[in-house]
């Protein structure tokens, strides 16, 4: 199923049960009225919501009305916790090699991971907020799960279970502030602002078979300023899925239901093509561009996100149609 939370001046919005083809929707109210609610109480809720998503796809719902993703908060409005992780090593190895560093054995092994800010997430139309332009604006495409309950010391194997919804993240990043915060060695702080979620989020049998072991096989769409420069796949180039970076939070803790964990900026391998290495795929995020241009030219030529520039990230599914609803989004100075 599909679910989305529709802006009514709360902080927890509504929820409501979103058709396949992300056309129609129906307010959850009289089985759970907030996201939160189904998460804390998922074996009761889910087969109630389900049963109420089965009707609306057959046409059947009495009180339907078009889907606006406009409308939409993220399907989370706020977490107990958001954990992102750094799942594409070639993403790490690619901005280690634009600084002339190795990436140390232990990134293969054990992955990288910081604690965003949970209080304050924003819609997929909402405009990104930023003080100033010189803090070097930066989108990050990503896909993003909500949890159920997982125990501590949950193996990889049984964090998977513990998975609930599946969604995309654009994890909005200001690479001039991170810098300075690393070389505190307290990690991300202020160069971490609010994140943005797609419309909808869904339940993984929604993937069929493009959900296999943790991973999402299908390809993540950027396109900046109405340009497409990313189309990367997201399976086979992750070398950590999502049970495993459960797991990594899992080691000195229990994870709660209703929390969300990142795979870091979708990322693949480049190729080599006449004897000159190429990224036909393109790219998740300008850092990474901006990687690549220095590796092949010594210098990066592509610069940040300017106020007014825009943001679309998305995924089709194998059919051609979205599976999450897109992010659409525009940069916006604090005093607009």
């Amino acid at each position: 199923m599909k679910l989305a939370t529709y802006k009514d001046g709360s902080r927890d919005g509504q929820l409501v049960v979103v058709s396949r083809d992300l056309s129609t929707a129906h307010y959850a109210t009289g089985i759970a009225s907030r996201m939160q609610q189904v998460l804390d109480d998922w074996n009761f809720i889910a087969p109630q919501l389900q049963d109420l998503y089965e009707t609306l796809n057959n046409g059947k719902a009495r009180h339907a009305f078009p889907f606006d993703p406009a409308l939409c908060m993220a399907p989370l409005p706020r977490a107990y916790q958001w954990a992102d992780g750094s799942a594409y090593i070639n993403h790490v190895e690619l901005v280690r090699a634009a600084r002339e560093s190795e990436v140390p054995q232990s990134f293969y092994e054990d992955p990288l991971m910081y604690q965003g800010g949970s209080d304050d997430f924003i819609g997929p139309r909402d405009d990104v907020v930023c003080p100033s332009e010189d803090y070097g604006i930066d989108f990050e495409a990503e896909l993003a799960v909500i949890t159920g309950d997982v125990p501590m010391q949950a193996t990889p194997e049984q964090a998977l279970d513990g998975i609930r919804l599946v969604m995309l993240a654009n994890d909005v990043s200001l690479r001039h502030l991170i810098p300075n915060e690393l070389t505190k060695g307290f990690g991300f702080f202020q160069g971490k602002p609010a994140t943005a979620f797609s419309p909808v989020a869904v339940t993984l049998d929604e993937l069929g078979d493009a959900w296999d072991k943790g991973r999402v096989h299908l390809t993540v769409q950027s396109t900046w300023n109405g340009r497409k420069v990313g189309m990367c796949d997201a399976g086979p180039d992750m070398t950590f899925h999502f049970g495993q970076l459960i797991a990594h939070i899992c080691k000195t803790r229990n994870v709660r239901a209703g929390s969300i964990v990142g795979s870091g900026t979708v990322s693949n391998q480049g190729v080599e093509t006449q004897g000159k290495k190429e990224w036909p795929k393109g790219y998740s995020c300008i850092a990474e561009k901006r990687a690549i241009e220095t590796i092949l030219d010594g210098k990066p030529s592509t610069e940040y996100m300017k106020f007014g520039d825009t943001i679309r990230i998305e995924v089709k599914g194998k059919d051609g149609q979205t599976v999450f609803g897109a992010i659409d989004q525009k940069i916006a100075p604090l005093h607009a």
